[in-house]
């Protein structure tokens, strides 16, 4: 992991992100109160906090994308002596029908079909409905050619592990589970920036399935499930996995920028602050103030110089950053 620090600017102060709503067959046409947001001709399932083609709304760089910031500023984004391009995608998930069942490559199967990198996900449970599920990994001792015959004869579900879903749960999905959401709840989720999904089954609508790619992609063992929160003296860690580590950080009054760091991460590391509710303000020497509205996300790039995170009341604040893996043995398939 790199030592030095990028040189810190102002160019480079935190910015805000302008949301995509991205339109799913299985989505909400109202996403109030979340967002104020009503959808025209299809339904909108996600809003993409961080996607490629996500405008930046403030600062020096507003009014390009985030994808074409990566590509002109790698090293003042990320720090130096880091993969090249953006390291995560974030998203609001808002499923009114259930998701297709599916499963995500692992970084080998991904680059096996040409693509930089493959998909392991979370999802953290900003809000959910008595009975809520999510499906995420497959029961024990289910093989094979039992998955298989279950695409074909419509009993799949019967294979998958459900998992009940509270307010604040983390559920980590590891790429190779298969996994889908259930409506009931609101999600953020955070996964590396792969868009590949294989679908196995999705319940007779006219989408394409992608069976053999998705068996492939199958892991029957995984490390999906529900994660346990961290509570430290001054911040609950969420999830601490390969590719992000996901925290709340209170913040009473003030916070110095400084503070948000955990004593382990590399100097000069690429963050974004999500407001799950309240607003965050955001200000320090050299560049105005930025205000993240409830729902809204700001990138901490790593050559941004020291701020002040301030609280105006009710603010819930998610502190969201890569992490890059080490090498670990092939799971079972």
């Amino acid at each position: 992991m790199p030592s030095e620090s990028p040189i810190l600017s102002t160019e480079f102060a935190p910015f805000l992100i302008e949301p995509r709503f991205v339109a799913r067959i299985w989505g909400y046409r109202d996403l109030r109160p979340w967002y104020d947001f009503l959808a025209g001709d299809e339904p909108i399932g996600e809003v993409w906090l961080t996607g490629d083609d996500c405008r930046i709304a403030s600062g020096a760089h507003a009014g390009g994308t985030l994808g074409q910031l990566f590509e002109q500023a790698p090293a003042e984004l990320m720090g130096p002596a880091v993969p090249s391009g953006s390291p995560l995608l974030l998203k609001m998930i808002f499923a009114k029908e259930k998701l297709s069942v599916q499963v995500h490559p692992d970084d080998a199967m991904a680059q096996k079909y040409g693509q930089p990198r493959g998909k392991t996900e979370c999802w953290y449970a900003l809000a959910a409905e008595p009975g809520a599920e999510v499906a995420a990994g497959l029961k024990p001792g289910v093989t094979m050619d039992e998955i298989r015959a279950g695409i074909h004869n419509g009993t799949l579900e019967e294979s998958l592990r459900m998992l009940p879903v509270e307010q604040g749960d983390v559920v980590f999905v590891d790429a190779g589970t298969v996994h889908a959401i259930w409506p009931g709840s609101i999600l953020l989720e955070t996964q590396q920036n792969s868009d590949t999904t294989y679908r196995m089954y999705d319940y007779g609508r006219p989408r394409e399935l992608h069976i053999e790619k998705s068996l492939e992609a199958t892991h029957l063992t995984t490390h999906a499930g529900k994660i346990p929160p961290q509570v430290l003296s001054d911040r609950t860690v969420l999830l601490d996995a390969d590719y992000f580590r996901i925290e709340r950080i209170p913040v009473t009054g003030s916070r110095a920028s400084a503070t948000l760091a955990q004593a382990d991460e590399p100097v000069g590391n690429l963050s974004y602050l999500f407001a799950a509710s309240g607003a965050a303000l955001l200000s320090g020497e050299g560049f105005g103030p930025v205000e993240i509205p409830a729902r809204g996300i700001a990138a901490v790039p790593a050559a941004s110089p020291a701020f002040t995170v301030e609280n105006p009341g009710g603010l819930d604040l998610i502190r969201i950053s890569p992490r890059w893996p080490k090498p670990k043995p092939e799971p079972t398939r």
